[in-house]
Order: C-alpha cells, then structure tokens, then sequence
C-alpha cells in the first residue's frame, strides 16, 4: 500500500484523473484540506450528516456531496479516503473502505504530509488559534508577502478557510484535538493558551500540557516559538529561539502598550524585539484579539516584512466569522456572534463586549458544546456567565457523543448565582427576544447555534 505522501503526488500529478473522498467534508479543518485538492484540479467528493451553508459552497467550487451513510453513493475508484475523528466507528462508508483496504488516512495525517517539506507556521493553543492562525495568513497575503493558509474558521477578508500561493510557506491552524498538532513540524510556532480541554481525549489536564510540550519538540532547528506569557509549564516548552507575548505586560518579550479604544476598534502600539511600531489600528472588538494580533505581528517581523505594510493588513482585517463577529452594530444596537465554547473564551468575550459597550444591558445566549465538556466546566461555565446582566441557555449540542445521565444545561443554570437565567428550546427563545428586544446580544457557542444568528437578527431588527 502506497503512503499518504506517495499517493498525494500522484493526485496532484495526474489531477482530474484520479479522486479523493472525505468522511465528514463540511468540518471545518476538512472542508480547507478539500478546498486545497479542489484548487489543485483533484476531484472531490465527500459525506456529510448535514447540508451546511459550507457544504453547499463546497459543491458549488465543484465537490460532490451525499448526506446519507450509504455505501451506493461513496466513490470507489478514490485513491486516498481521508475521515475526521468526528465520524463514528460504526459509520457504513468508512468501514467500507477499512474493509478493501482502501487508504484511509485522518486529516492530520494528510494535512502533515502536504506540509512535510515546506516553511511552516502553525498556531495552537485551546483558544485563540483561529484567530491568530487567519490574522498571520492575512497579513501575509495583503502584504504580498504570500503564503499557502489552511484555517479553522472562514476569514471574512476572502470567505474561504484556505487559499494557495506561489510562495512555499504554510500558515495552518494546529489543533490539539486528538493530538493532530503533532503531526505538524512548525519553523514557527505560537501557542496562544494551554487551559485544559477535551479531556475526554487526554484524561488529564497535565496530559494535555504534556501534549503541547511534545508539539513543541517538533519545532525545526533554528526554529522559533511564540508563546503568550504566563503559560502553565512554559519553562518546558521547547524551541531553539523562544519569545513571550502579552498585552501590557513588559515582563513579555513582546507586547501592546497605549491602547485605546475607539467605536468598537483598538489603537496600540507593539514592542518587540528593541523597536516599537506605533499606532496599529485593529477593527474588531475584545482585548484578547489585541493579544492575539501582538502575536501575529511578531510572526510577521520575524518575516522581514515591512512595518507599514503589517499596519495596513493589520488596519484591513475585517476578522473570522464567528468570532467576535458584529452581527448588528449601530447606535442604539449591538448583536455579537462568537464561537466561544470553553469557559475563558467565554470569559474573554463577555468582558471585552461588556468593556466596549459598558452603557448598555448585556444578554447572552449560550449553547454548550458535548456533554463531556459541560460537565467538566459547568462550575467554569456558570462563574462566566454571571458576569453577563442576563443568561439565556440553550440545551447541550452533543456533536459527536451520546447523552450523559444528569448532564445537561440545567447543570450551568444550578450552579450559576444569577437569577436572570433560563433555559430555553430555540422556538422559546426566538419569542422571548421578540418580546423583550435586548439592545447587546452575544450568541455563542461552537454547535449549531449558528444556524440561529439569522432569525434571531431578524427579530431584533423587526420595527
């Protein structure tokens, strides 16, 4: 049997001739890998359980979408079958192609092979990666510097989470979800934060922190790593060349000082590295995506490129979407949408929004994300929610796992000290907003409340 990189090379030499197929195309990390064979004139094709606005963007660059686990409609002349983690073990298709023996590769697996051989920067960390990842691929792009992007979100400047380039250097994000990112061997890495998740995964948090410090040994001589300062177990993160970043911190290696905000945006300066580049401009919303852009810019000044090109890109990026994403912005009305889906991105959301808009009632409309990390950071959830004027819950998105006996969003609501709480179905909730109207809404979450931000726009904007 041929190896993922040996059979890469033959798709993309004999293009249109030879095909690959996803299990569960219209992830997030999976719809770029398939965006990076589209480009490359492969062809595609793919399952997902659901026909997602993504999935239908998919079909209309060319893949070929089914949406039930019927083995009549998989493609089996498929050179390499590539499966998310995500998908179950019982899943028809996949033990189809275990069963012919087929080569049948993760994501990450593939995702290392395309990068094996080039310059690569990768960005991990268990919030703010995405983030980070899109800002340091979008200075590069706008600068002209180029680069080849594979993203976990879709970057608002270009729709897409990927795009290619002449230039051999790779901008991906590094995901630490089934130990993927250790499939990766970054020239520059940044690591954003190690605050334990997915501990259905690694057991422990320790084991987890483990698993950054082994993300880090893979860091290429005279690599360089980029870490946010204050990081548990930072002293045994490894890398040839090691830098700290913050925002206002001067114990860091590099951070933003005289920061203002202004309607919603940031002015800053960023010191690094004996100079100073004054008056940065970013027009997205939350002090951690000050921090977040500290670390992007020094990606950048390690690139040689120009300080007043990185200030234009900087100045140009208009975000991810589903984070810190202004869905309503005017004067007498604000509606925010995040991906927020563990406790200190939740917690980074509500006190930058709430630091912004301080004159006005904040409510919150929270949709927890698996049963397993409800009931790990329900005590977590509920300290952070607090914080918020009112809490509007929605049950748990259970993704890929089965329910869990007394795990639920009532376990939040329990613990929390708030009384202006509640739970709701999405009917309820879209009739109590339109009752009541608040004027700074935050939806968040990383399962389908998405599919919510429409309708309920609509309701607020109803004169």
């Amino acid at each position: 049997m041929k190896t993922v990189s040996e059979i890469l090379e033959l798709l993309i030499t004999k293009k249109g001739s030879a095909s690959v197929y996803f299990l569960g195309i219209g992830g997030i990390g999976m719809s770029a890998l398939a965006r990076y064979f589209l480009n490359a004139g492969v062809t595609v094709s793919g399952y997902d359980k659901t026909p997602t606005a993504l999935c239908r963007k998919l079909e209309a660059e060319g893949a070929v979408i089914h949406y039930e686990d019927n083995i009549e409609f998989i493609d089996k002349e498929a050179k390499l079958v590539i499966y998310t983690p995500a998908v179950p073990k019982d899943h028809l298709g996949l033990n189809w192609y275990l069963s012919h023996n087929y080569t049948v590769a993760k994501r990450s697996d593939v995702l290392g092979a395309i990068t094996a051989t080039g310059f690569n920067i990768c960005i991990a960390g268990t919030h703010g990666k995405t983030t980070t990842s899109t800002m340091v691929a979008h200075i590069l792009r706008h600068s002209g510097y180029g680069c080849n992007a594979f993203l976990g979100g879709i970057a608002v400047n270009y729709d897409t989470n990927f795009w290619a380039s002449d230039n051999e250097i790779c901008v991906a994000e590094a995901d630490e979800y089934d130990r993927s990112f250790l499939k990766l061997n970054p020239d520059i890495a940044i690591i954003s934060s190690m605050d334990a998740d997915h501990l259905d995964i690694y057991g422990t948090a320790e084991n987890m922190e483990q698993a950054f410090i082994a993300f880090t040994e893979n860091i290429r001589p005279r690599g360089v790593l980029i870490s946010k300062y204050g990081l548990q177990r930072s002293s045994e993160l490894k890398a040839p060349v090691h830098y700290s970043y913050a925002v206002q911190n001067t114990d860091a290696d590099i951070y933003a000082t005289n920061i203002e905000v202004d309607n919603g945006s940031y002015r800053f300066d960023v010191r690094l590295q004996g100079k100073c580049i004054k008056a940065v401009q970013l027009n997205m919303g939350g002090m951690h995506n000050v921090e977040n852009a500290t670390a992007a810019i020094a990606v950048a000044v390690q690139l040689g490129i120009d300080e007043a090109k990185i200030k234009a890109a900087v100045a140009g990026f208009k975000g991810v979407k589903r984070r810190f994403e202004y869905i309503i912005k005017t004067g007498t009305q604000v509606m925010i949408d995040d991906y927020a889906h563990h406790p200190e991105e939740l917690k980074a959301l509500i006190t930058g929004a709430k630091a912004m808009f301080a004159d006005k009632k904040c409510t919150v409309v929270f949709q927890p994300h698996l049963y397993s990390r409800t009931k790990d950071h329900a005590a977590g959830f509920a300290e952070v929610l607090d914080e918020a004027d009112e809490v509007m819950l929605l049950p748990v998105y259970p993704a890929r796992e089965q329910p869990m006996e007394g795990v639920s969003s009532y376990m939040i609501l329990e613990k929390m000290k708030h009384k202006n709480a509640q739970v709701f179905t999405k009917q309820s909730l879209l009739n109590q907003l339109k009752a009541t109207k608040p004027e700074f809404l935050i939806t968040a979450g990383a399962g389908d409340i998405d599919t919510l931000v429409g309708p309920i726009k609509e309701v607020l904007e109803e004169r």
